[in-house]
C-alpha cells in the first residue's frame, strides 16, 4: 500500500511540474476556453488522457517482458529518466525568477490574443468578449456549445496537440519509460496508481486554468506561482538523483 501511495505522489508532482510550464496543451486550453467556456479544459484533458492512457497500455505489454530480470536494460532505463528529470529540474529551478503567471481573466486573455494588443473584432464577439467585459463589470454571458459537441473537436484536438509536441515524446522516452518500471514492480495496481495520478495533474491544472478564466477569480500570485515552481523543480532534482542512483545500483 505504501509503495502505492508512493508512486501516485510521486507521479503526480513530477507531472505537474510539467503541467505548470505553459506549453501547445495549455495554449489549446486558454484559446478554447476563452471561445467555448470552462468546459473546453475538462474536455481538452479527457483528449490529452485519452492518447496517454493507450501510451500507457503499450508501455506495460511492451516493457514487461524486458523487465522481468534486473540488468543493462533497467538500469538504462532507470539512468535515461533520472538524467532527463535532473535537467527539467534544473531548468525549472533556474528560470524560476522569470516565470509570471496572470491567471485573472482580463490579463490572460490579452496575453493568449496577442500581448498588451487590442483584442481582435472577431475576439470581441467571441467568448473573450465575456472575459473582458466580466473583467470590467458587464458581464453578458454566450450560451455556451454543448459538452459533447465540444467534445467531438476538442478530444481529438488535445490528442493531436499531445503527440505533435517533441517535448511529451521525449518525457514519456524517458521518464514515463522509467516510471511505467517502477510501478510495473507493483503489477497492474502500480500502473494504474501511475497513470492516475498523472491524468489528476494534466486534468487539474488545465481546468483550474480554465475555471479562472470562466469566473474571473485571480488566485494565484506571481510569488506563489513561482514558489510552486522552484518546490517542484527541487523535487525533480532528488528524484532524478534518486533514478540515477537506482540505476548504478543495477549495474553492480
Amino acid at each position: 500500500m505504501l509503495a502505492l501511495l508512493a508512486i501516485f505522489g510521486t507521479s503526480f508532482v513530477v507531472s505537474l511540474s510539467g503541467a505548470l510550464a505553459p506549453g501547445p496543451l495549455f495554449t489549446l486550453t486558454v484559446r478554447e476556453t476563452l471561445r467555448r467556456g470552462f468546459w473546453a479544459g475538462p474536455v481538452v484533458s479527457a483528449g490529452h488522457a485519452i492518447i496517454e492512457l493507450a501510451l500507457v497500455i503499450g508501455l506495460a505489454v511492451g516493457l514487461k517482458q524486458f523487465l522481468e530480470d534486473e540488468g543493462p536494460v533497467t538500469a538504462a532505463i532507470a539512468l535515461a529518466g533520472g538524467a532527463f528529470l535532473l535537467w527539467m529540474g534544473y531548468g525549472m529551478v533556474r528560470s524560476v525568477p522569470r516565470q509570471s503567471l496572470s491567471l485573472g481573466r482580463e490579463s490572460l486573455a490579452l496575453a493568449v490574443i496577442g500581448g498588451d494588443a487590442e483584442p481582435t473584432p472577431n475576439v470581441r464577439r467571441g467568448y473573450g468578449a465575456r472575459v473582458l467585459a466580466a473583467a470590467a463589470g458587464n458581464d453578458q454571458t454566450p450560451a455556451s456549445p454543448q459538452v459533447g459537441a465540444m467534445a467531438l473537436v476538442l478530444v481529438p484536438a488535445g490528442a493531436l496537440v499531445s503527440i505533435s509536441n517533441p517535448y511529451w515524446a521525449i518525457w514519456w522516452a524517458s521518464v514515463g519509460v522509467a516510471y511505467m518500471s517502477e510501478s510495473l514492480e507493483q503489477g497492474a495496481a502500480g500502473v494504474a496508481s501511475f497513470f492516475t495520478a498523472h491524468v489528476l495533474s494534466d486534468f487539474a491544472w488545465l481546468t483550474l486554468v480554465a475555471f479562472v478564466l470562466a469566473t474571473g477569480r485571480r488566485i494565484m500570485s506571481r510569488a506563489v506561482y513561482r514558489g510552486i515552481l522552484a518546490a517542484c523543480g527541487l523535487f525533480l532534482l532528488v528524484l532524478g538523483g534518486y533514478f540515477l542512483y537506482s540505476g548504478v545500483s543495477f549495474l553492480r
